[in-house]
C-alpha cells in the first residue's frame, strides 16, 4: 500500500474478514476489521466488479472511481475472483484473513443457519442451483475455487433463507400433493440477510415499537416484502425460488402458472426459453420495453405514443404489485404498526415510496412530502398510525459477523 492512502492505518491492527456476495453478472466484496469488538458497521474496505461477462468490465473500490477491467472471456467469473483475490492481498498489508463469508441464496431445508463450508456442504448447495439460478452457480465457484487454492482458509455460507425458517407451515406450505412437500417443495423466502439486519437495527432504536406489526420493503433490482412480528419472519413474498412475489427490474414476480404452461404449449417455446423469459426478460425492462431501472422510467413516463403507455403501465403494474403485497401481510399480522423501505430503490427512490404510500392511505398511512424527498429516515407525518421508516441495508455485515460466530462456535467446541 502506498504511504499516503487513508486505510494505512488498518495495516497493523487485527485480523480481516473477507465477505463475497457473487451474482451472475457482478461480485461485490468488503473487508471487515475482526479485531474490533463489537465488528464496525462500516467495512475496512469494499467494492465491486461489474458487468462480468460483458463486453464492459468494471472494478470500483473504497474511494476510487470504477475502471476497465479485462477479464478472460472463457472464464470471466474465475477471472474476476482472481482479480479481487490479487486487491485483497495487496489491501492485507501485516494483516491476516481470518475467513470468507459468502452470501448464498439458497439453504434448502437443510441448512437454517450459517455452516462452515466443506466438499459435503458444496455438493449439497450445488442441488439447490436450479431455485436461484442468478445467485447459487456464481457463489458456489466463488467457494470451489478458494477450497482448492486455500483449503486452510475457513469459509462459511451464510443463507439468504435462513431468517425466513422462522415462518409458519401454513406459510411455508404449496397447495400441491404432500409428496411434493416431502421432496422439498415449499416456500422459502429470500433477502434473508437484509431483513436480518433491518430486524437489529429496529430492535436496537425503537425497542418494543418495534416488536409489533411490521412490513419490510426490500426494493431492489430482486424485490420482495417480509412481515415481522417480534422481529421474526411470519410471512414473506417470495417463495420456492426468487421469481415469486413482487414484480421486479427483470424478474415477473407472481404469476398464473396457467400462463407458463401456454407458453410451453401454444407458443412452444422451450423450458429454457421459458427460464430466460422469466428472470431477464419480464418485470419492468419487460412491460416498460425500455428499461428494469426507476428513475430511468421516470423520465420517460411523459413521453408520447406507445413509449409513455408502456412506461406508465409499467411503473403501474410495479406500485400496485407492492400495494397489494403489503395489504396482504397487513391482513395476516392483524393490521400494520411500522412500514420500513430498504435496499436500493426502497432507499433511493422518493417517487415509488410517495405513490407506495398514496394507495396506502387506507391504513392511515401518510407520508411527510419532504422527509420522503430527502430521503431522511423518518418519511411518515405527525398524524400518520403507521411510522414509515427508509433504512440503508447492510447485508455484508451479518454475513461478517455470521461467520466470526461460526468460527468462533467451533472454536470453543
Amino acid at each position: 500500500m502506498s504511504a499516503h492512502h487513508p486505510d494505512d492505518r488498518y495495516a497493523t491492527q487485527g485480523d480481516l474478514v473477507l465477505v463475497l456476495n457473487c451474482g451472475s453478472s457482478s461480485i461485490k466484496f468488503a473487508l471487515f476489521d475482526a479485531g474490533c469488538r463489537p465488528l464496525p458497521r462500516q467495512p475496512v474496505w469494499n467494492g465491486k466488479v461489474q458487468g462480468i461477462g460483458r463486453e464492459a468490465t468494471t472494478f470500483g473500490e473504497t474511494g476510487v472511481a470504477p475502471r476497465p477491467a479485462t477479464l478472460d472471456a472463457q472464464q470471466p467469473h474465475h477471472a474476476a475472483l482472481a482479480l479481487i483475490r490479487e486487491r485483497v492481498v495487496a489491501r492485507l498489508g501485516t494483516r491476516r484473513l481470518a475467513a470468507v463469508a459468502h452470501r448464498v441464496v439458497h439453504g434448502g431445508s437443510k441448512y437454517s443457519q450459517p455452516v462452515r463450508l466443506d466438499a459435503q456442504v458444496l455438493a449439497d448447495l450445488r442441488s439447490y442451483v436450479p431455485l436461484a439460478p442468478l445467485h447459487q452457480p456464481f457463489a458456489l465457484e466463488a467457494v470451489a475455487a478458494l477450497l482448492d487454492s486455500r483449503p486452510d482458509l475457513p469459509q462459511v455460507a451464510c443463507f439468504d433463507t435462513a431468517f425466513h425458517h422462522t415462518l409458519p407451515r401454513v406459510e411455508q406450505m404449496l397447495p400441491l400433493p404432500q409428496a411434493a412437500w416431502q421432496r422439498g417443495l415449499r416456500r422459502y423466502g429470500f433477502h434473508g440477510l437484509s431483513y436480518d439486519y433491518i430486524a437489529g437495527v429496529l430492535g436496537e432504536r425503537y425497542g418494543a415499537a418495534a416488536c409489533g406489526r411490521v412490513v419490510v420493503a426490500h426494493l431492489g433490482s430482486g424485490a420482495s416484502l417480509c412481515a415481522l412480528q417480534d422481529l421474526r419472519s411470519v410471512a414473506t413474498t417470495m417463495g420456492f425460488s426468487a421469481l415469486d412475489g413482487l414484480m421486479m427490474g427483470t424478474r415477473c414476480g407472481a404469476l398464473d402458472p396457467g400462463a407458463l404452461l401456454y407458453l410451453m404449449e401454444i407458443e412452444q417455446l422451450s423450458l429454457a426459453q421459458v427460464g430466460h423469459l422469466l428472470y431477464h426478460e419480464s418485470g419492468l425492462l419487460g412491460v416498460s420495453g425500455v428499461s428494469a431501472d426507476p428513475p430511468a422510467l421516470f423520465a420517460l413516463e411523459d413521453a408520447a405514443g406507445e413509449t409513455g403507455d408502456n412506461v406508465r403501465s409499467a411503473l403501474a403494474l410495479y406500485v400496485r404489485r407492492i400495494v397489494r403485497e403489503i395489504g396482504a401481510l397487513a391482513a395476516v399480522l392483524g393490521g400494520l404498526d411500522l412500514l420500513v423501505f430498504t435496499a436500493g430503490i426502497g432507499e433511493h427512490s422518493a417517487e415509488i415510496r410517495a405513490r407506495v404510500g398514496r394507495d396506502l392511505a387506507f391504513l392511515g398511512l401518510e407520508l411527510d412530502a419532504a422527509a420522503n424527498a430527502a430521503n431522511a429516515p423518518v418519511i411518515s407525518s405527525e398524524a400518520s398510525r403507521v411510522r414509515v421508516l427508509v433504512e440503508p441495508t447492510n447485508e455484508e455485515w451479518v454475513a461478517a459477523t455470521q461467520a466470526l460466530a461460526v468460527l468462533q462456535a467451533s472454536d470453543s467446541a
